[in-house]
């Protein structure tokens, strides 16, 4: 057993990979204040900004640092599926982002709802609507990951929905605190060690 020395302006984290391969039983939704908008072809401004509303307290980056082009590569493609998370007022408070560009797969590319949301029985309103979503005809499997950065009981939320974890990597990058891609203030749970 060792330890790994990463970098001080590097994070790094435990990445579980989970899948699903059978479709669940219908269940009937849970009610929920919230609703699901499906966004056509956003605009990567319009997206990142959601982007890092909901992820900037786990330090979510990759899509901040990809070139508009990439992003809109990613996001304007006809077989991913990008939805906003909205309240009763229409303000926007989380995001689904499905993925359907491997053969008869479907990954949950981006699962949230901001951080006030927690606890409150919302998350799995949004699972159920995604699973919904992601279980269309010819699909065999459908799969997400998590990491050690994200919200303590994300992993344990998704075995209770029915995944089951089948791979472990760590990964590590650049701090994007320190980077400029997200506020210096961000997922403060996580020290930074470095301001190079």
């Amino acid at each position: 057993m060792g330890l790994m020395p990463v970098r001080d302006d590097e994070v790094a984290a435990i990445v579980t990979t989970l899948e699903m391969r059978r479709k669940p039983p219908l269940r009937p939704l849970p009610s929920s204040p919230l609703r699901l908008v499906a966004w056509d072809r956003p605009s990567a401004e319009k997206y990142r900004a959601l982007f890092r509303r909901v992820g900037a307290p786990w330090l979510w980056f990759s899509r901040l640092v990809m070139t508009e082009q990439q992003l809109l590569d990613i996001i304007h493609d006809p077989a991913v599926s990008i939805y906003a998370v909205v309240d009763r007022a229409g303000i926007e408070v989380g995001m689904l982002e499905l993925d359907f560009r491997a053969p008869r797969a479907c990954e949950i590319s981006y699962f949230a709802l901001i951080p006030e949301l927690a606890g409150k029985g919302l998350g799995r309103w949004l699972m159920a609507e995604t699973l919904a979503r992601a279980w269309i005809k010819g699909i065999d499997r459908v799969w997400v990951h998590t990491c050690t950065l994200d919200h303590p009981s994300a992993l344990n939320f998704y075995r209770a929905q029915g995944f089951v974890a089948i791979g472990r990597t760590v990964e590590t990058f650049a701090d994007p605190r320190i980077t400029g891609h997200l506020p210096p203030d961000a997922a403060p749970q996580v020290p930074v060690l470095s301001r190079r």
